[in-house]
């Protein structure tokens, strides 16, 4: 009797298994680590990343780091807020993404 009831355990321990990872396989696909969708700019309505970012960072301590950031964000976005701080509101895509520690990502 003693075999029969640790096959069973073992049985149901594996189906249990099985469970979890099929319950997990259906909400793995629909986690998203960014709440931003960003949708490609066709090519003729792409603008000038490098320019759009130089005026933007024109007056930051660290210039280099600030267009890297800028151009980044850019390039999914194709919009940079006018000016050199601020102005979120004229590119939401822009102010919405953020570094893994979610913090903006963007200048």
């Amino acid at each position: 009797m003693a075999i029969t009831s640790s096959k069973v355990l073992i049985a149901s321990i594996f189906v249990s298994l099985l469970v979890l990872q099929g319950v997990q396989a259906i909400i793995q696909p629909n986690h998203v680590t960014s709440s931003v969708v960003v949708s490609e700019p066709s090519d003729s309505s792409k603008i000038d990343c490098k320019g759009a970012c130089a005026e933007r960072c024109k007056l930051s301590g660290r210039p280099n780091l600030c267009k890297r950031a800028c151009g980044t964000c850019c390039a999914k976005c194709n919009c940079v807020p006018p000016g050199t701080y601020g102005n979120y509101e004229a590119c939401p895509c822009y102010a919405s993404l953020t570094t893994r520690n979610n913090k903006p990502k963007c200048p």
